[in-house]
């Protein structure tokens, strides 16, 4: 089959998905403020290096963030990679204490080349994700909260390489998805009130990358990175539901009595910050490669108003620092001699913050890419723990416990047999 078929199909397999969500179901009470829980770009096997990325440009794992990183690619080689999450939370708030499931798919992306030093990726990434449901007691009846959803990127890259060593790259990303923030008050007589926020972004957002690469001799290599995406107001659209559960239910329509209020545009009312990354990685005889990379956005001058009072936010700097290592004992040996061994760590001081408590993370990973008998496809797993709590009042702890799946199709779709 022609080359030209797969990318078509490949095409058409993204595009036919753009309506699901891609998001991971995060099941953290934290991810009810503001936009939720941020996600940063990163495949199965980053995670597995602790979420390092920026400087990042094997050409044979397709890497979302740096788009200077598409320009590696070679003129033979087609790239796929999906990815799974599946996630166990223990949450730990004074004396309580539960356990909680989830996971779904969390990316879809490939890359292809566009020219002897051109390259270009497209797929579909979550932004953020909501996903928690709690409850309290309160003077005369009771409060429970829950929460879905979250936004999505659909993106396309192209990278380029206008001289030896040096390459810069863009993706221009649609943002879509819609969050739902519910809150049900329930009176000791038994009657239920419900308000709901919801928040509909259909938005864009431009990233922009840069990496230069040193080879010192024929076995070592550093390579530096930097990203910049700019801050804007979200577009789309958001307002509240005042639902009375005690009126007559509709079954015409299956709802309950509802009052609408505070709808209102999200632009100039609601943004995001300026983005910085900036990475530095070494490479030692394609065995070897360790990476350290820095993320800053300075969420404390972005806007976010409220609705009838509704999930006032408050944001502070966000910073992240993260490193990661992987070492291949012989690219061309035995099996488990040619499988890529990876651990990493991170640390993150989050955009959200509740009263005067700011919310820090921190994770631990391993994972392995486990290389198939017959082709150059790469199936990457990993084992992820994090620790997640305000401070200085650390209100609910949580730890999770992640595995990550991905398959990462590598195939030489592009060259054409020739018949003698």
């Amino acid at each position: 089959m022609k080359a030209s078929k797969y990318l078509l199909a490949t095409i058409m397999t993204i595009v036919g998905i753009l309506g699901a969500t891609a998001e991971t179901n995060t099941m953290s009470p934290y991810s009810r403020h503001a936009y939720g829980t941020l996600r940063d770009n990163m495949s199965a096997s980053q995670r597995s290096m602790g979420g390092v990325g920026y400087a990042m440009n094997s050409g044979r794992q397709i890497n979302v963030m740096n788009p200077a990183s598409y320009a590696a690619i070679d003129t033979l080689t087609f790239l796929f990679d999906m990815g799974l999450d599946f996630t166990t939370i223990w949450s730990h708030e004074g004396e309580k204490s539960e356990k909680n499931f989830g996971g779904g798919l969390d990316y879809i992306t490939m890359q292809f080349p566009l020219g002897k030093y051109m390259g270009g990726s497209i797929g579909l990434l979550p932004y953020t994700s909501v996903g928690y449901s709690f409850g309290s007691d309160i003077d005369n009846g009771a409060i429970s909260r829950q929460g879905v959803g979250g936004i999505n990127q659909a993106y396309i890259g192209v990278a380029g390489r206008p001289f030896k060593g040096f390459s810069i790259g863009t993706n221009i990303s649609y943002l879509f998805g819609t969050t739902i923030n519910d809150v049900y008050a329930t009176s000791s007589g038994g009657s239920t009130s419900l308000f709901e926020h919801v928040m509909e972004v259909r938005d864009y957002n431009l990233q922009f990358g840069a990496q230069y690469s040193l080879d010192f001799d024929k076995r070592n290599r550093a390579t530096i990175g930097v990203t910049y995406s700019p801050g804007k107001s979200f577009l789309g659209h958001t307002y509240g539901v005042y639902y009375d559960m005690n009126a007559d239910y509709n079954s015409d329509n299956g709802t309950y009595k509802a009052d609408t209020v505070g709808y209102t545009s999200l632009k100039g009312k609601y943004s995001r910050p300026d983005t910085w990354g900036v990475g530095i990685n070494y490479q030692w005889d394609n065995r070897l490669m360790a990476e350290v990379d820095f993320t800053y956005q300075p969420w404390a001058s972005a806007k976010y108003s409220s609705i009838e009072d509704f999930d006032s936010s408050n944001f502070q700097d966000r910073w992240k620092i993260a490193a990661g290592v992987q070492f291949t004992p012989k690219t061309r040996g035995g099996y488990f001699q040619r499988i890529n061994y990876r651990c990493g760590a991170y640390y993150n001081n989050d955009y959200i913050k509740i009263g005067d408590n700011g919310i820090r993370e921190y994770g631990v990973s391993v994972g392995f890419g486990l290389p198939t008998v017959s082709s150059k496809t790469v199936i990457n797993i990993g084992f992820e723990y994090s620790h997640r709590q305000a401070n200085p009042n650390p209100l609910i702890k949580e730890d999770f416990f992640n595995i990550t799946l991905g398959v990462n199709f590598n195939e030489l779709w592009f060259w054409q047999r020739k018949i003698q």
